[in-house]
C-alpha cells in the first residue's frame, strides 16, 4: 500500500495489517480532505463553503449496538447491564482480522489527533477510515497536532472505521451487522456497519469516562462550559432539547466547549477541539454563533437544500431531525482557547419539565445534587415519537447513561466531593413548560431562563426570600430581577392548583421508581433528597 502525508516516519498502515495495491492518506488537511470527498462524488460544496455529506443509514448513534469487551481488565470495573454490553473476548481478534482485511482492498485516511485540552492529561487517538470526510469530522471535533508534533505523534487509542463493513451477527454474538466496540486491553476501538461520526467521538467520551475518574481522580461530565469575564466558571448539564448549547453560548462569556469536559484539581478542561451541533431550524437569528460556523471546513450531515441550489433549508427534516454540524471550536467567535478553565462557581441541571411542576430555578443542597445527577431527568412531549400522546418522563443518568462504563454512583460521589472542595452553587433549571403540561401550559420564555441564570451567576439570586417546594423539596426563589414574581412559584401559574398537585405527585412517582435501581449503593444524602408525595407532606 502507498503512503502518502505527514506522519511519524516509525509508524506504517502495514504494522496494523492493512496491505494491498491502495493509498493510505496520513494526517491530510482539511482542505485536502473535502476537496478527496468532492471529487469522489462522497459530498458536496454549500452555498458557505461547508461540506454536506449523508450518513446513510445511520442517522444517530446505535446504543444497542455499543459494547465492551468483558475480559481481565473490565470484568469487575464494568458496571455491566443494558447500556454495558458485553463482547466476548474471543471473538474480538477474528473480527478484527475481518476489518483488516476490508481495510485492506480501499484506500483509507489516518487521522492523528488527542482529547484533552489540559495537556496533563493528553490522550492521543489515531483514527483509521476508508472516508475522508470522516477524517475530516476527526480533525474538526478534536484537539489538533501541530505540523511538527505529527512527526512524533504515537496514538493511546486506535479507532479502526469501516463504514461499509458489515459483521456477520451469528459469529460474533452481535444483535446486527453494524457494531461499536471498545476494548480497553487493546485500547482499541472497532466500528464498522455505520457511517454516523457521532459514534467516533462518542466512543473516545466513553473511553474517557472510564480511564480519567479511575486513574487520575477527574469526574468526566457531560456538560457544556463557559467563562465570564472575572474568570468565573460555570457549566451546563442537560439531555437533548434542554437548551445546553443555547444557554451556554453566551455572547456576554467565553465558550470552553459545548459538551464534554473534565474536572480536576485545578480546574475543569474541554475533552474536544470542536463542536457537534444539532442544526435542525438553525437560523442566525436563534443561534448566531452556530449558524456563522457553517462555513469552509464545518461538515454538514444528513442535511437538504432548497431546490436547484446548494442553500441548505435548515427547516428540511425528510432524512432525520438529527441534522448536524461539526466544526472546530475556533469557529466560534467567543471561544476560549486553550479551553480550559477555573473550578466551576455554579453548575446548572437544565430540565425541559413537559408536566410543568418545575420551578423555573431551584437551588440544590449538596444530596439533591446527588439525587438529580443521577436521575438525569427531562420529559418528551407529544408528537416527537410515534406513540407519544402525553409527556413522557425520560431519564439519562449522569446526564450521558450511555456513555458511562463505571457504576453511577461513583461519578455522583465524586461531584458531591467537588462541590464541597470547590463550594460550588448546583442550581436546576427548567426550560420545559409552566402554567400546566404540554398542551395547556406554555413553554418557559428564554428570555426568562436567560435572566435567572444572568442573575444566578451574578450572585444576585442568594439575596432574595426562596421557598421550599411540598414535593420535589427544592428551593426556589420567589423573585428574580427582570422575571415576573407569578412565574416563579410553578403551583401558582396554574388555573387549578389541585391539578397541579395531583401533577407534581404523578412525576414524583416516576423519580422514586426510576432510582430503585440506584438505592443499593448511593450514599444515605442522596436517598434523603427523593421527593415526598404530596398526600404525605399534607
Amino acid at each position: 500500500m502507498h503512503e502518502l502525508g505527514t506522519r511519524n516516519p516509525a509508524h506504517s498502515i502495514a504494522q496494523y495489517g492493512i496491505r494491498g495495491k491502495h493509498t493510505a492518506f496520513w494526517n491530510l488537511s482539511p482542505d485536502q480532505l473535502i476537496d478527496r470527498t468532492v471529487e469522489l462524488g462522497l459530498g458536496t460544496l454549500t452555498s458557505t463553503g461547508a461540506l454536506a455529506v449523508d450518513t446513510g443509514e445511520f442517522t444517530g448513534r446505535a446504543p444497542k449496538d455499543k459494547y465492551i469487551v468483558r475480559d481481565a481488565v473490565t470484568d469487575s470495573t464494568v458496571y455491566w447491564g443494558e447500556v454495558n454490553q458485553p463482547f466476548e473476548e474471543k471473538y474480538f481478534e477474528p473480527l478484527l482480522a475481518e476489518l483488516l482485511e476490508y481495510l485492506s482492498n480501499r484506500d483509507v485516511y489516518i487521522k492523528d489527533a488527542y482529547a484533552c485540552a489540559d495537556p496533563a492529561y493528553r490522550l492521543n487517538v489515531r483514527v483509521i477510515t476508508e472516508l475522508p470526510w470522516a477524517a475530516l469530522f476527526v480533525s474538526n471535533l478534536f484537539l489538533r497536532f501541530a505540523e511538527d508534533e505529527l512527526l512524533s505523534a504515537t496514538p493511546h487509542w486506535v479507532i479502526f472505521h469501516a463504514p461499509g463493513f458489515k459483521a456477520r451477527p451469528e459469529r460474533y454474538g452481535l444483535r446486527a451487522g453494524n457494531f461499536a466496540i471498545l476494548n480497553f486491553s487493546r485500547r482499541t476501538i472497532l466500528i464498522g456497519g455505520t457511517a454516523y461520526t457521532g459514534e467516533i467521538k462518542k466512543g473516545i467520551f466513553t473511553v474517557l469516562n472510564y480511564v480519567l475518574p479511575q486513574q487520575r481522580n477527574i469526574l468526566s461530565m457531560h456538560c457544556s462550559a463557559n467563562q465570564g469575564s472575572q474568570g468565573d466558571t460555570a457549566i451546563f448539564f442537560g439531555l437533548s432539547g434542554t437548551g445546553k448549547t443555547t444557554l451556554s453560548a453566551d455572547p456576554n462569556r467565553c465558550l470552553i466547549g459545548d459538551d464534554e469536559h473534565g474536572w480536576s484539581d485545578h480546574g475543569i478542561f474541554n475533552f474536544e477541539g470542536g463542536c457537534y451541533a444539532k442544526c435542525v431550524n438553525l437560523s442566525e437569528e436563534k443561534e448566531p454563533q452556530i449558524f456563522r460556523a457553517v462555513r469552509r471546513g464545518a461538515l454538514l450531515e444528513n442535511v437538504r437544500f432548497f431546490a436547484g441550489t446548494n442553500q441548505v433549508n435548515y427547516d428540511d427534516i425528510s432524512v432525520t431531525e438529527n441534522t448536524r454540524v461539526s466544526y472546530p471550536l475556533h469557529y466560534i467567535e467567543n471561544a476560549l482557547i486553550p479551553s480550559v478553565g477555573g473550578h466551576p462557581r455554579n453548575i446548572f441541571f437544565l430540565t425541559c419539565d413537559a408536566f410543568g411542576v418545575l420551578p423555573p430555578i431551584a437551588r440544590l443542597s449538596t444530596g439533591q445534587a446527588m439525587y438529580w445527577f443521577l436521575s438525569g431527568y427531562t420529559a418528551k412531549v407529544a408528537g416527537t415519537e410515534a406513540g407519544i400522546t402525553e409527556p413522557k418522563v425520560t431519564f439519562s443518568t449522569c446526564f450521558g447513561a450511555p456513555f458511562l462504563p463505571l457504576d453511577p454512583n461513583r461519578y455522583a460521589t465524586m461531584l458531591a466531593d467537588k462541590l464541597r472542595k470547590h463550594q460550588a452553587t448546583v442550581w436546576l433549571v427548567n426550560t420545559g413548560w409552566t402554567g400546566g403540561p404540554y398542551g395547556v401550559g406554555s413553554r418557559m420564555k428564554l428570555s426568562y431562563t436567560r435572566q435567572m441564570i444572568a442573575e444566578a451567576l451574578a450572585g444576585r439570586l442568594h439575596e432574595v426570600p426562596y421557598k421550599i417546594h411540598p414535593v420535589f423539596r427544592l428551593h426556589y426563589p420567589v423573585r428574580c430581577a427582570g422575571v415576573p414574581d407569578e412565574v416563579m412559584d410553578p403551583r401558582n401559574t396554574w388555573a387549578d392548583p389541585l391539578a397541579y398537585d395531583v401533577q407534581a405527585d404523578k412525576l414524583a412517582i416516576q423519580f422514586r421508581r426510576n432510582f430503585t435501581k440506584f438505592e443499593a449503593t448511593a450514599s444515605k444524602e442522596a436517598l434523603a433528597a427523593a421527593p415526598q408525595l404530596m398526600s404525605a407532606a399534607t
